[in-house]
């Protein structure tokens, strides 16, 4: 049984936690020397922003739109992404790191709710780190990471989904 734990817009999250006043914006990250966008939030994805999209051909619309346009600060990034996963590391005993905004968890043996479990994780990285997160819950790791993405997707899940059964 896994859980995978997967940051929403980590780049863009990140950004964030320091201008918190962004919250409900469009914000985009762009790649090294601002070349295109790597990262979006929900707002700037509903405006049709692609990822990869190149700044140079773009700029002028974001500008128009009113999006927040972030340099890349991968610095920033691998220090929240260490918050994160200490914090994952506090309420999950077995933590596999898979990527700069992603763990998938060993829940083999715990007890109690998983569900309830995911909420916590939920509520306790957004708390101590600012990141919000989204938890699938699978018998394997390929499910939990589908699971995750209904989480993300499906805004009655409250961003946790368990496809155990």
């Amino acid at each position: 049984m896994f859980a995978l734990i997967d940051c929403n817009a980590f780049y863009c999250s990140c950004e964030r936690v320091y201008r918190p006043e962004l919250e409900g914006f469009p914000v985009v990250v762009l790649s090294n020397n601002d070349g295109c966008v790597i990262a979006r939030t929900r707002e700037a994805k509903r405006l049709g922003i692609p990822m990869g999209a190149p700044y140079f051909q773009w700029r002028d619309r974001l500008q128009e739109w009113g999006v927040v346009c972030f340099s890349s600060n991968y610095e920033l990034y691998g220090q929240m992404s260490a918050r994160v996963m200490t914090t994952l590391e506090g309420l999950y005993p077995r933590i596999e790191v898979y990527s700069i905004d992603e763990a998938f968890a060993d829940l083999t043996g715990l007890p109690g709710d998983m569900v309830a479990l995911g909420h916590k994780a939920r509520e306790r990285v957004l708390r101590w780190t600012g990141i919000p997160v989204g938890v699938g819950i699978g018998p394997t790791k390929t499910l939990a990471k589908l699971a995750n993405w209904a989480a993300k997707t499906w805004g009655k899940s409250g961003g946790v989904i368990d496809l155990r059964d």
